[in-house]
């Protein structure tokens, strides 16, 4: 069995090695420099910051198993056990950060970056035909679609498959973020981080605090409302207002460099209560983290069952 595997955030990745795991031949593609999706980190001069997912927590035996051994081989560690006390859930981020756990899944995977998928067609020499944008094709037997469900739907025009109205409904909050160099440490309230403070902002991040960086910078992510408002603001003013919204939580400490990030497809609305969705024929299937919950975990074990489904 071939098969594509679109896009290689967790649940691609997941999705690959359990597959490569049953002798199957696998191949990701992603339109991205490297792989990762939404578990992003960036380096700004000294210091490290984590722009998209900042942490996880860990509820399902399958997604434990995985933490588990990242733990033990240093990768992971807690950040803490909850934002407003302790909740019982302890907080894991990447030392490295986040894309570093991206990076460890990819290993030994055939992944293809910088590789966007323009279409699945009904194929020739196999069922499918994964074309690339620059016309270039990976036929596959089964294809495993991972990324943003309005992305999938585009994908998949031309596929003659019959796809669920609730789930081409799908809509996504957006989010902008705030990458920001501090001219000393901070501190993000005492567990580093601040999550739902106010109408404004969704989350402030101390990557120091968190262990990903050696030098003092916050992430901040805006709320989906002030978001959506200024999506299409240019990126200078949008700078100068996220930088006015941070202030209160850098206690004084400057802003020596800056950038923003937007994440269109951030957080689905109304995720699908299954682990992935299957065409009725088997032969692709939708997975990610809008499926069973808008979390590293539920994307982890969406890609495991997407697996599952093709290998039984």
């Amino acid at each position: 069995m071939r098969v594509v595997v679109v896009g290689a955030g967790m649940s691609g990745l997941v999705a690959a090695r359990a597959l490569m795991s049953s002798d199957v031949d696998v191949t990701v593609v992603d339109k991205g420099r490297s792989p990762g999706g939404r578990m992003a980190t960036r380096r700004i001069g000294d210091a490290t910051l984590d722009h998209g997912a900042q942490f996880f927590t860990v509820r399902t035996p399958a997604f434990g198993h995985r933490v588990d051994d990242w733990v033990a081989r240093g990768l992971v560690h807690v950040w803490n056990h909850g934002f407003d006390g302790h909740d019982g859930h302890p907080r894991y981020v990447a030392g490295r950060g986040m894309n570093s756990l991206a990076k460890d899944l990819a290993s030994g995977v055939d992944v293809q970056c910088s590789t966007m998928a323009f279409a699945i067609r009904p194929g020739h020499g196999a069922r499918w035909d994964v074309v690339i944008d620059d016309g270039t094709v990976r036929p596959a037997d089964a294809v495993i679609v991972t990324t943003p469900l309005p992305q999938a739907f585009a994908l998949l025009v031309d596929a003659g498959i019959d796809l669920d109205e609730a789930l081409i409904r799908t809509d996504y909050d957006r989010t902008i973020a705030l990458l920001a160099v501090l001219d000393r440490p901070t501190t993000v309230a005492p567990a580093g981080g601040v999550q739902l403070p106010g109408d404004d902002v969704g989350f402030v991040a101390d990557n120091q605090a968190k262990g990903v960086s050696s030098h003092p910078a916050v992430t901040l992510h805006a709320s989906p409302a002030w978001s959506e408002q200024h999506w299409d603001d240019d990126v200078e003013t949008l700078r100068t207002d996220l930088e006015v919204l941070a202030r209160p939580w850098l206690d004084g400490a400057r802003i020596v460099e800056s950038q923003v990030k937007k994440w269109r497809f951030a957080t689905p609305r109304t995720p699908w209560p299954d682990p992935c969705w299957v065409s009725t024929d088997g032969s692709v299937v939708l997975a990610g983290d809008a499926f069973d919950g808008p979390r590293l975990e539920a994307a982890h074990n969406s890609g495991l069952a997407a697996a599952h489904s093709l290998t039984g």
